[in-house]
This record gives structure tokens, C-alpha cells and sequence, in this order.
């Protein structure tokens, strides 16, 4: 009775329209209320505790990194290599959109932040060059995703507080998983340019300009240098990376690029501090949930009754893919984290699925889900960016779409895609 009215009453407030942290917070409260178990007053406690980490430090530092990056003129850098790489190819554009948008998002560790930062830049350049603006649309918006899959990542951040697992070893397993999803999105959108003759030749640069290219953006390619290179070579922690990183944006977007301002810096504060916030509250109250499902043995009693009926691991975890599908439609990620990571990880675990493994699993079907209607939140920045309305967008973004399920079955089965990287450097 206790979980029906948890899932039940979260499940009407979010019908009702009701913002996902006070549902989050209202269902907890109400199941509490009735099963007696704990006091009310552990609500208000679990809010402040649950977010007095040390690696969830990590989340307002790379929220604020992200917004000095963009706005400090590094995406702008990023895209002018992408053309000198790519520029000269048919379906070169195509390239250089996820290409740009994989390197972004290895700043960034936002979706939504990345389809708004080179989308901005990109769609009027690819609708020049014969893109239609649906299509440029939809690919950016698919590749923007690979912004919490590849690291540094806020999802990651808060999965592996929310699983007890390094959070240097997901990032490290991150790395792989989305370079194959931006090959399978480059292989697609580069067949599409090249059938339907789309995507005009850049004129091919001189050794001279490519080199002042390159040079010029010299300080935006070190910073995943930077800062995935100290994490991993074991110079400072994840959290004291995103700290740096936030020194770095600074340091060259007021004194080397010069594009930042007092003005656009109070912005950007602002911005970062309301983004900080609005997570925090979503994270306070989404691990209140879980703790409520942990104290009532929900997570448990489900394991056992899901063993009881499918015991085939292969099996198993398609189910478990075509659930995070499902419910990534319509919650928000870091919410769908804390709440799905103490339900299905003790699944997963029974099966042999190493939580690392598992992690980026979940992470992937997830950043799938910013693409997928309802709540498809690259859908609506790029719909905003691009100023087409959002069903053009939904549509061009299918097989993009399909694209990335593949991806995902590879990843799923093939445990090695993941935690090679991270077996290789250990061993």
C-alpha cells in the first residue's frame, strides 16, 4: 500500500503539471505519513543530507565551467578545427555538427548546453550549405545528447554517488561508449548527405591557414586535455577537476579569447547559480524517494519477484532497456537517476552486470531520451534555436533516433565497450 501510494501520487502530480522536485517530495512525504516507519521531519533532514557530498561538488563547478566555455568563445574555435578536419568533404558539415558537439560535451557535460552552443553556431552554416533545417536540426539535437555520455558528466556525478561506484571510473568508462554513438551518427548523416547530394565543399585550407587554425584554438582542445588527463593521471579528483576547469573558462575567455565581460559574467553566474539550484532540489528530493523505496524494501521485494518469473540474463536487460526507455520520456534525467539506480542495480547485480557497466547503460538510454517526446529536452532547444516548430524537429530526429537504439544494444551486450578502457589503464 505504502509504494502504491508513493508511485501512485508521484504519478498524478506529474499529470497535474506539478514540478518533478515537489512531487518528488509530496509522494515521499505522503508514504511516509502513512506507514508510520520514520518521523516527517526526516524529509527535511534527507534534503539537506543528501546532498552534502563531496563528489555532487562536482555538479555546480562543471554547470559553471559550461557556461564560461560557451560564452568565452572556445565554441567558435572548436568549429573552425571541425571545418578545416572535415570541410572539404561531402556531408563535411554533417561531420563537423557531431564532431563539434562530441568535443563540447566533453566540456560542457550538458545535452541541452550543447545543442544550444552549437546550434547556435552551426544550423544558419549547414542551412547555407544546403542542409534543410529540419535535418541539421535533428542531428544536432541527437548529438547534443552525448554531452552526459561523454565525460565529464553531471548524470555520471550523480549516479556514482547514488551507486557507490568511482566516479573516475565511469567517466573513464564513458569514453568509448560515446565515441561509437557519434560514429554511428556521423555514418548515417553522412550516407543521407552524400544520397541526397546535401552539404557543399568547403574550399580545402592552405597549410598556413590551417596551422593558424588550429593555433588559434589552441586553449579550447586542451581543455579535455586538461582536464580528463588530470583526473585519470591521478593529479586531482573529479570534483577538484570541475573546480579547475571553472579557473581555466575563466582565465581564458577574460584575458586570451577576451570574450568574456563583467557584464556577461554576472550573467553567467546567475544562470549557473539557478541551473545549480534547480539540480540540487531535484537531487534532494529524487534521493528522499529512493530512501523511502529502500526503507519499505521495494527495491528488494522487486528483485526477487522479477528473478522468480525471467531468470535469462539477455533477456533481463532488454527489459530493463526498454523501461529506462520508456520512463526517459518523461522524467527528468537526474531524477530518473536517483530514483531508478536502488530499484534496478540490485537486478542488475544479480545477473553479473558490473555497476559500471550498468551506469553507462542507464546513462545512454537516458541521453536517448532527450531526443524522445514528452520531455525531450534537446528537442525543445533545438526547436527554440533553429525556430521551427518542434514536430518538424521530432520527425527528422527519428532516424537519428534509431541510430542510437542500435548503438545502445551494442553497448548493452558488449560489457567490453565499456570497461575496457577502464581494465586496460588499471592493469
Amino acid at each position: 500500500m505504502t509504494a502504491l501510494i508513493l508511485f501512485g501520487l508521484f504519478g498524478l502530480l506529474l499529470m497535474a503539471s506539478v514540478p518533478i522536485a515537489i512531487a518528488l517530495g509530496l509522494a515521499s512525504t505522503a508514504a511516509l505519513l502513512f506507514s508510520g516507519k520514520v518521523s516527517s521531519s526526516y524529509v527535511a533532514q534527507g534534503l539537506v543530507t543528501s546532498i552534502d557530498s563531496f563528489p555532487l561538488m562536482a555538479v555546480p563547478f562543471f554547470i559553471l565551467a559550461g557556461n564560461l566555455m560557451s560564452h568565452g568563445g572556445l565554441s567558435e574555435r572548436l568549429l573552425a578545427v571541425g571545418k578545416i578536419l572535415f570541410g572539404r568533404f561531402n556531408g563535411g558539415m554533417a561531420v563537423i555538427a557531431v564532431v563539434t558537439c562530441m568535443f563540447f560535451g566533453a566540456i560542457s557535460g550538458s545535452g541541452p548546453a550543447t545543442v544550444a552552443a552549437v546550434g547556435a553556431i552551426l544550423l544558419p552554416a549547414m542551412t547555407r550549405n544546403g542542409y534543410r533545417p529540419a535535418f541539421s536540426s535533428g542531428l544536432i539535437a541527437s548529438a547534443g545528447s552525448l554531452g552526459i555520455v561523454i565525460p565529464p558528466s553531471i548524470p555520471m556525478v550523480i549516479y556514482a554517488s547514488s551507486a557507490n561506484v568511482s566516479v573516475t571510473g565511469l567517466f573513464l568508462a564513458g569514453i568509448i561508449p560515446g565515441l561509437i554513438i557519434g560514429l554511428f551518427l556521423i555514418g548515417y548523416a553522412w550516407l543521407v548527405s552524400r544520397r541526397e547530394g546535401i552539404g557543399l565543399k568547403e574550399p580545402s585550407p592552405s597549410i598556413k591557414q590551417a596551422l593558424a587554425t588550429v593555433w588559434d584554438a589552441k586553449w579550447a582542445l586542451l581543455v579535455p586535455v586538461i582536464i580528463l588527463g588530470g583526473i585519470y593521471g591521478g593529479v586531482f579528483t573529479p570534483t577538484e577537476a570541475a573546480a579547475v576547469a571553472v579557473f581555466y573558462g575563466l582565465i581564458v575567455g577574460l584575458f586570451l579569447y577576451r570574450e568574456l565581460n563583467l557584464k556577461s559574467l554576472y550573467q553567467i553566474l546567475a544562470d549557473s547559480a539557478l541551473v545549480t539550484a534547480t539540480i540540487m532540489i531535484i537531487v534532494g528530493a529524487a534521493t528522499i524517494f529512493g530512501r523511502v523505496l529502500t526503507i519499505e524494501r521495494i527495491p528488494v521485494q522487486l528483485t526477487e519477484w522479477v528473478m522468480e518469473f525471467i531468470s535469462d540474463p539477455l533477456m533481463l536487460l532488454l527489459l530493463i532497456n526498454i523501461l529506462l526507455l520508456i520512463i526517459g520520456t518523461f522524467m527528468e534525467t537526474l531524477a530518473a537517476v536517483i530514483i531508478l539506480t536502488p530499484i534496478l542495480l540490485p537486478i542488475a547485480n544479480n545477473i553479473g552486470v558490473d555497476p559500471i557497466h550498468f551506469g553507462i547503460i542507464m546513462i545512454v538510454n537516458l541521453a536517448i531520451g532527450m531526443i524522445t517526446p514528452p520531455v525531450g529536452v534537446n528537442l525543445f532547444v533545438a526547436s527554440r534555436v533553429a525556430s521551427l516548430s518542434l514536430e518538424k524537429i521530432m520527425r527528422s530526429a527519428v532516424p537519428f533516433l534509431i541510430v542510437m537504439l542500435a548503438a545502445l544494444l551494442l553497448i548493452t551486450y558488449v560489457p567490453a565497450i565499456s570497461l575496457g578502457l577502464g581494465n586496460l589503464i588499471n592493469s
